[in-house]
């Protein structure tokens, strides 16, 4: 019996150190219980031990003085068989007890095995559990590496970006100076050069290149170009865009060019080929004409001082960004 508790109480100090606190708590009331019980058969049980000895000595001594006392012998059989009976009771008592308490020891040993079944079972999908975390950990690890090397990687990139992006601007900065340095004569004729988004403006007004509804590019005009041809030729990685503008009065011709459409497309066509005509070392295929008419106005149309501002030409510098673009993608 005593080997039976102990591997019980094993047992219940094995589960209380696994399974969850609410179970330990429930598992340990009934241990408790258990345990009072147990203590209370345990008294029961010295008692009748106790009174069982008692009870053996009276026999004993009744035996004896049987022997000396045999007119008293009927007195001390009935005495005898009275006691007989209370140990008989006595004995199904202890009994029925020790029989109660195995069947409750059986049941909790039933209730611990089913407990240890589930703890285990627990703590296969704990260590289960364990494990998936444990590679989402690595894997999330893995991915922290991998984006701190992506992070630092583009901030190279950057850097690098800004780097180049500052050494094109300071090439634009320079071929400003330089077409401005070219043109500088031209200054107070209608010529205005600036820098945006990256790129070289330089806006000519009609009264510099073209007579009213002509297309052919005046002698003036035609130095100012070479000037700016001979830039561009040192420039070979420049691309070129050459747009015309006009005003918005209708211009009707009589010949294939009719309207301010095609009026700005032969404008910007002319320069176009007396650029190339003029810096031939240009490779053409960075250069691109193109015709606005009346549709992209430097301001709106209300004067003739600002209609002689749209009646202009654009020539717009534009680096390439090759390298640049390399290093953002």
């Amino acid at each position: 019996m005593k080997k039976i508790i102990l591997s019980s109480l094993a047992a219940l100090a094995l589960l209380s150190s696994c399974v969850s606190m609410k179970e330990y708590e429930a598992l340990q009331q009934q241990y408790s219980q258990h345990t009072k019980s147990l203590n209370l058969a345990r008294q029961e049980l010295q008692e009748l031990r106790e009174e069982n000895a008692e009870l053996v000595r009276q026999g004993q001594a009744m035996t004896v003085a049987l022997s000396d006392m045999t007119t008293a012998r009927q007195e001390c059989e009935a005495t005898v068989t009275s006691i007989n009976r209370s140990y008989a009771a006595l004995q199904l008592r202890y009994d029925t007890t020790v029989e109660n308490y195995m069947q409750q020891l059986t049941g909790k040993n039933r209730d611990l095995s089913k407990a240890n079944q589930a703890l285990q079972e627990r703590s296969r999908e704990i260590t289960a559990k364990e494990h998936a975390f444990k590679a989402k950990e690595e894997q999330l690890l893995a991915q922290q590496r991998d984006l701190q090397e992506r992070q630092e990687q583009m901030l190279q990139n950057e850097r690098a970006i800004g780097q180049a992006l500052e050494a094109k601007q300071r090439e634009l900065e320079h071929l400003k100076s330089a077409v401005a340095g070219a043109l500088v004569g031209y200054k107070d004729k209608g010529l205005n050069i600036e820098t945006k988004d990256g790129k070289v403006y330089i806006s000519m007004e009609d009264k510099l290149l073209f007579a009213s509804g002509s297309w052919t590019v005046s002698p003036q005009g035609a130095e100012a170009l070479k000037s700016l041809a001979r830039i561009l030729e040192d420039n070979p990685d420049l691309n070129i865009m050459v747009e015309g503008h006009t005003d918005n009065d209708a211009f009707r011709g009589s010949t294939a060019v009719k309207d301010n459409w095609d009026l700005s497309v032969m404008r910007a066509t002319a320069i176009v080929k007396l650029l190339l005509k003029q810096g031939p070392s240009i490779n053409p295929a960075r250069v691109v004409a193109a015709g606005h008419a009346e549709y992209s106005p430097k301001v709106k149309n209300t004067s003739a001082a600002n209609k002689a501002r749209n009646r202009r030409t654009e020539i717009i510098l534009t680096p390439q960004l090759g390298e640049v673009m390399k290093l953002v993608e």
